[in-house]
């Protein structure tokens, strides 16, 4: 259960979405309360199958991840996205103490094994596919048969029906509007992921006007 006050809350399913395509790699995580299984790799999202989208992907057939799917499919992917450090020094009601913005997306759902060998290519060339379509030269997909075979004997694929979708966007909606704007302004000073943070904070902004 992540913990999610009301003013965190992000209910908007084009923000969820967009938030886990632009940070697809993930912790997936199988709970259990004495030995929870963990992995973190890459998962892609189809919007439109189920009531909330499903995700896909693959581990090693060395994890035994795979097999805690196979007998409780029960599971848990989480997609970090963009955050950043907040100073004090940046607010105008004082005094205030330092904290972390940040967004995450947490999708708990049923799992599906995927062994055959032709649905394990349909997985691995859409992850290919998706990985380096922004790149100037993207890597073909076209491989020796007998070294992709033994490539595709050596991963297991899963489906993750998603039947429950949160997200937490913390965003200073807890501080005044002058914060915010000084928070977003000074974040915008910084790195990359800082000033996707910015960003984010004034898409939030937007939305709840």
């Amino acid at each position: 259960m992540i913990y999610l006050p009301n003013a965190f809350e992000q209910t908007d399913r084009e923000a969820l979405y967009a938030l886990i395509e632009s940070n697809g790699f993930a912790t997936l995580i199988s709970p259990d309360a004495t030995d929870p299984l963990l992995t973190h790799l890459p998962l892609l999202l189809e919007r439109g199958r189920g009531a909330h989208g499903t995700l896909i992907g693959h581990c090693a057939r060395a994890n035994p991840h795979w097999r805690r799917l196979e007998q409780q499919p029960t599971a848990l992917a989480i997609f970090h996205g963009p955050h950043a450090y907040v100073s004090p020094s940046w607010y105008a009601v004082q005094p205030s103490v330092p904290t972390w913005n940040y967004a995450v997306v947490h999708a708990a759902g049923h799992a599906r094994l995927v062994h055959e060998a032709q649905a394990l290519e349909e997985i691995t060339r859409r992850l290919v596919d998706t990985f380096e379509s922004g790149r100037p030269q993207p890597w073909a997909y076209d491989l020796p048969e007998e070294f992709q075979q033994r490539m595709l004997g050596g991963i297991v694929g899963f489906e993750i029906e998603i039947r429950e979708l949160r997200g937490k966007f913390k965003l200073s909606q807890n501080r005044t509007v002058e914060d915010r704007r000084r928070v977003a302004a000074a974040l915008d000073e910084g790195d990359a992921t800082e000033r996707a943070v910015a960003h984010l904070m004034r898409a939030r902004a937007m939305q709840e006007r």
